[in-house]
């Protein structure tokens, strides 16, 4: 008698729950002590795109704009409430980032700032109270502003040393009480944005890929060293790298256009092929020696990163890209990246292209290429929500857009064996975008009363598809309707 083949699903031990950004939640810039930092100084409206790109400088505020990240939703008084939502929701993880200058105001101090780490440490036991699972993103954009002064920002090799005391501190006072941890936050976003990725601003002349690369060279740095310090302090530490990830697509099926898409993806895909392998592809190392911007790289830098390759993958998934070696097709932007239009598919209010297939599409490409667990740290969408006089929001089109993705996440899982451990939704609460600042490019199943201009009262309040992922988490992703 033949045994039934047992149906493979979400392990049981899948982790769901939801992702924010210090920066794009916290609020409270000036409080107990933090240091100011380069997200603090990213308005919102026309001038951010010029600003979080490194083109435009601004390294105080000013009268003429709104910084959004000053105040945000007031997280940092209110993450019990918001916390306590969380669980009622059922979530089994909840991934968060550090302030670096909550610890270290200005960075490169010896002793960090004791009220910053009581209130990470406050926040994670409000986790640990309900079983939440803290995963701690180190860096999620979050720079301080006296290392851009004084060092540069990335592109100096002392800030490696700086970020180093960083983690140490971190995993010393935080060991037994958080398992997972990712180094940088969406790491490849310093070639899209590189003053908000990294604290570049460039100046006249400067070769500035030449110092973008210098720049990512010490964030691999600093994310091995990272990984050994963790292992040291605390063997039972997993720590992950992170991609802004996405499939790309040729235009067409001209050789040139496929050529093009596998280039594109190279350049992704060089990211993470560092952090997990431990070493630089040659393709990369063949095109920066041809472009005369070979990042300086010592013998002891191949040693750190060899020995010291991160224990999973994970991912920001949104949207996929679209290229074509035609130099004269028509290009939209869609978070932050230029894409060639496909034809297949919708898009949302913001322009970025719906397409749930290309998040299996994703995954599997990630898998197949490292073998390493995924970890899906964002996914979401961000939509104009109309609340009502009680802030409820009929949010079905959330709903939609989260299951048709779900759906595909599982087939990567049960169709075609990929190891997925966990998905968080971007994000779970209402929050500023970090590529807009608005607050009206809404992701939460919770509303939060505020505008784009910080007015309104803060009030949170559930929305539709609340329950609905309420729902999903309890059945382990099997109650999608």
């Amino acid at each position: 008698m033949k045994n039934k083949e047992s149906k493979v699903t979400f392990r049981d031990d899948f982790l769901w729950g939801g992702a924010t950004a210090a920066n794009q939640c916290e609020g409270a810039y000036d409080v107990d002590g933090r240091g100011l930092a380069n997200v603090d100084l990213c308005p919102v409206g026309e001038d951010r795109v010029a600003v979080i790109t490194g083109r435009k400088k601004m390294f105080e505020f000013d009268d003429d704009h709104f910084y959004p990240a000053k105040e945000s939703i007031d997280m940092y008084h209110r993450y019990k409430e918001d916390i306590a939502l969380f669980a009622e929701m059922g979530f089994g993880v909840y991934r968060f980032s550090i302030g670096w200058t909550r610890i270290l105001p200005k960075g490169d101090e010896e002793k960090p700032n004791e009220a910053g780490l009581k209130f990470y440490e406050d926040l994670i036991d409000e986790c640990l109270k309900y079983n939440i699972e803290p995963l701690i993103t180190i860096t999620h954009f979050d720079f301080p502003m006296h290392l851009i002064h004084e060092y540069g920002g990335w592109r100096n090799r002392k800030v490696v040393d700086f970020y180093q005391n960083l983690v140490r501190t971190i995993f010393t006072r935080f060991k037994g009480k958080v398992k997972y941890y990712l180094t940088f936050n969406e790491i490849n976003v310093i070639l899209a944005a590189p003053f908000m990725g990294a604290g570049l601003c460039f100046e006249e002349g400067e070769d500035i890929e030449k110092t973008m690369y210098q720049a990512i060279h010490h964030e691999f740095l600093a994310s091995a060293y990272a990984t050994k310090i963790a292992h040291e302090i605390d063997p039972e530490i997993k720590v992950g790298c992170m991609l802004n990830s996405g499939t790309i697509y040729p235009a067409t099926s001209n050789p040139k256009d496929i050529f093009q898409a596998q280039k594109t993806a190279r350049d992704n895909f060089f990211f993470t092929d560092v952090q997990v392998r431990g070493y630089y592809p040659t393709y990369k190392l063949r095109e920066l020696e041809r472009k005369g911007i070979l990042p300086e790289i010592t013998e002891e830098d191949k040693k750190i990163l060899r020995e010291n390759p991160v224990d999973f993958v994970s991912i920001s998934y949104y949207t996929t890209k679209t290229v074509s070696a035609d130099k004269d097709i028509k290009l939209s932007e869609s978070n932050l990246q230029i894409t060639v239009d496909n034809p297949y598919l919708e898009k949302t209010e913001w322009g970025w292209q719906v397409d749930p297939l290309g998040f299996r599409t994703t995954i599997n490409e990630i898998y197949d290429r490292y073998q390493k667990p995924i970890f899906v740290v964002e996914n979401g969408l961000g939509a104009v929500d109309k609340a009502d006089e009680n802030g409820y929001v009929d949010d079905e089109y959330r709903i939609d857009f989260l299951r048709d993705h779900i759906k595909a996440m599982k087939d990567a899982v049960e169709l075609d064996g990929a190891d997925v451990i966990g998905y968080t939704t971007w994000g779970p609460i209402d929050l500023v975008s970090a590529s807009t600042g608005e607050m009206s490019k809404r992701y939460g199943f919770i509303y939060v009363d505020r505008d784009d201009y910080g007015k309104g009262s803060l009030k949170r309040s559930k929305k539709k598809s609340f329950d609905w992922y309420k729902k999903v988490i309890a059945t382990n992703g099997e109650d999608l309707d």
